[in-house]
């Protein structure tokens, strides 16, 4: 079946299946570069210097792991609608952590100094309103960070799409079992907006400066913005 940005209960089914094989899966189908982009992110959430930094789409807890060493004093939570992979994330000792639906954050007005959400953005239902719901919970003049993948320009490109539609799939599925979770993750790439696409959202969202980077050659995009 088909899946959609407008079905969640598909896509939290298929990050359930998914769950146990996450990170064994992202490690080899990104050649180890998911380690670059995390650590790229953590260096620019470090330079703001943030007391209270909240991880949305935390999944396994990655991302927040890698917040932690490079913030060591800072405060993170982590936030996500499926379950397992809250799991995963406490079984590597990420124990900060809440299902939440990202549309509907069970947190008051301007509590956190960052929030950040890496390759979960492109999951949910509503990019505004999750855009929306993370510019409510950041105080003023805090700090929001994007990180998803993107469809790299030519002449990358023409190797990438092969790549993200037949042979990614293909792979993932005798890895994970759940082929259709990586097709998924072909399409819902194609559909993201990416670059000026992303920074009017933002600005939509009520952020402001925001600015758009592409990290190896454009597989992966990080966006910063101010609340």
């Amino acid at each position: 079946m088909p899946l959609s940005l407008q079905e969640p209960r598909l896509v939290q089914s298929l990050f359930t299946a998914i769950a146990r094989r996450y990170d064994l899966a992202n490690h080899l189908l990104s050649g180890g570069m998911d380690y670059f982009w995390r650590r790229r992110a953590a260096r620019i959430v470090r330079a703001w210097n943030p007391a209270c930094i909240l991880d949305l789409a935390t999944g396994s807890g990655d991302v927040a792991l890698t917040l932690r060493r490079y913030c060591p004093k800072a405060r993170i939570v982590g936030a996500d609608f499926c379950v397992p992979m809250l799991r995963e994330a406490q079984r590597k000792g990420f124990t900060e952590i809440v299902a939440a639906d990202g549309l509907a954050l069970p947190f008051a007005d301007g509590v956190f100094d960052v929030a950040t959400v890496a390759f979960g953005l492109r999951n949910m239902a509503s990019y505004p309103g999750a855009l929306r719901e993370l510019h409510r919970v950041l105080r003023c003049g805090g700090h929001g960070l994007i990180l998803d993948f993107s469809v790299p320009p030519p002449p990358l490109r023409w190797i990438y799409r092969p790549y993200l539609h037949h042979v990614l799939p293909g792979i993932a599925g005798m890895l994970t079992g759940e082929r259709a979770a990586y097709k998924y993750l072909g399409e819902s790439i194609e559909k993201f907006p990416a670059g000026e696409a992303m920074c009017r959202l933002l600005e939509s969202a009520g952020f402001s400066e925001p600015r758009a980077y592409r990290l190896t050659g454009g597989i992966v995009s990080l966006y910063t913005a101010r609340a």
